[in-house]
């Protein structure tokens, strides 16, 4: 491990914004029986008031979470994310500018019912996930993470997803057909189509949607509520997403002026069948 790395890594035990639970704890009775940290159903008292809290799922450097909480200070805004020296950036900004509404948590995304209580939870955020292309279940839009989701949001909670990965896209828009979620806005080109997002949606640009963007890949965005009875159906299983169509739909991708790894297998698979 670098010496950059274990400097950030001492550096987060300072941060009081972060919090860096143990999974050994967590983990202590088995996977499926998550042990529920000391934290959940008490977010009010770490921020010190009951205003309404916004995740953002898998926030990297965190640079979402922090512009979303600079322009809703009146929201409490908290960044999820495995990786402690992506983190390390926003809990430092957030420490030295003394942002009172804004919080990280390091944890696997899988983790997160441990941490929030039914109803704490206002809004989520899912900000340029992986399309996990193989795996459903490893989608954040899936029906396994729904659920999940639908232990702590608000009724009327809002899931928002914004990607450059139409395969996501049009997964998660099938998704909601299949389950009857409510759409509260959808765009297959964020900055080329005038569709009603919430302004932020426009405002702010992460450092790989700027890469994208560059590359001349259009940004999507969809928002829906979360409400469902029942479970939630695969729309896989229910034939209304063809994940063969929509891998191939997706295109080759650039990744810091290399093939990202999906691209590599998609030409690998094209030369095997030519």
């Amino acid at each position: 491990m670098g010496h950059d790395k274990l400097r950030k890594f001492a550096e987060n035990e300072t941060f009081s914004c972060l919090l860096q639970p143990s999974a050994q704890e967590l983990l202590a009775d088995g996977y499926f029986h998550l042990r529920d940290h000391a934290v959940k159903g008490h977010w009010a008292e770490r921020f010190g008031n009951d205003r309404p809290i916004v995740l953002e799922l898998g926030c990297g450097k965190g640079e979402y979470t922090i512009a979303l909480a600079e322009r809703n200070p009146e929201r409490n805004h908290i960044g999820v994310d495995i990786k402690g020296a992506r983190l390390w950036k926003g809990a430092k900004y957030a420490t030295e500018h003394a942002l009172p509404n804004v919080g990280f948590l390091r944890t696997r995304v899988e983790f997160i019912t441990a941490f929030f209580a039914p109803g704490e939870v206002s809004e989520i955020w899912l900000t340029f996930s992986d399309p996990q292309y193989r795996s459903e279940n490893s989608r954040l839009s899936s029906p396994l993470f729904l659920e999940r989701y639908r232990g702590f949001l608000r009724p009327g909670g809002i899931v928002h997803l914004k990607t450059d990965s139409r395969f996501l896209h049009e997964y998660t828009r099938a998704l909601c057909e299949a389950n009857h979620l409510r759409i509260l806005s959808q765009t297959t080109d964020l900055y080329g189509q005038a569709v009603e997002v919430p302004p932020v949606a426009r405002e702010v640009k992460t450092f790989y949607e700027s890469l994208f963007l560059e590359q001349g890949y259009p940004i999507t965005y969809l928002s829906f509520a979360i409400d469902h009875e029942g479970a939630y159906v695969s729309p896989v299983e229910a034939g209304l997403f063809d994940t063969d169509y929509w891998r191939g739909v997706e295109g080759p991708r650039l990744l810091f002026g290399h093939d990202s790894a999906e691209t590599r297998r998609q030409k690998l698979h094209a030369g095997e069948t030519l």
